[in-house]
């Protein structure tokens, strides 16, 4: 069964005109963030952090995982690969 997450804030990083499908990303758990104990940081190779795994009913596109439901499922760090640039955010898959 494959697993999907949204990535959100890259408006705050590079913003997401330069993704695209396939690329790869990197989860990185942040259990020391003061805003979210969930939060779970995402990267790109080469560039560093781009956004955040949505966490927020309103930032989590369709049936994708929020930050909180994945962050037990995961280890301290994680593979993905981008699937869709949305407007609202990038979908994303887990891959291993």
């Amino acid at each position: 069964m494959k697993t999907y997450f949204t990535v959100t804030g890259t408006n705050h990083y590079f913003g997401q005109e330069f993704l695209e499908p396939g690329m790869k990303v990197k989860l990185i758990k942040e259990p020391d963030n003061d805003y979210d104990r969930e939060a779970i940081r995402v990267e790109l190779k080469g560039l560093g952090q781009i956004g955040y795994v949505a966490n927020s009913p309103y930032t989590v596109l369709g049936e994708s995982m929020s930050a909180g439901r994945l962050y037990d499922r995961i280890g301290k760090k994680t593979k993905g690969e981008i699937v869709h640039v949305l407007p609202r955010g990038i979908l994303c898959k887990i891959i291993q």
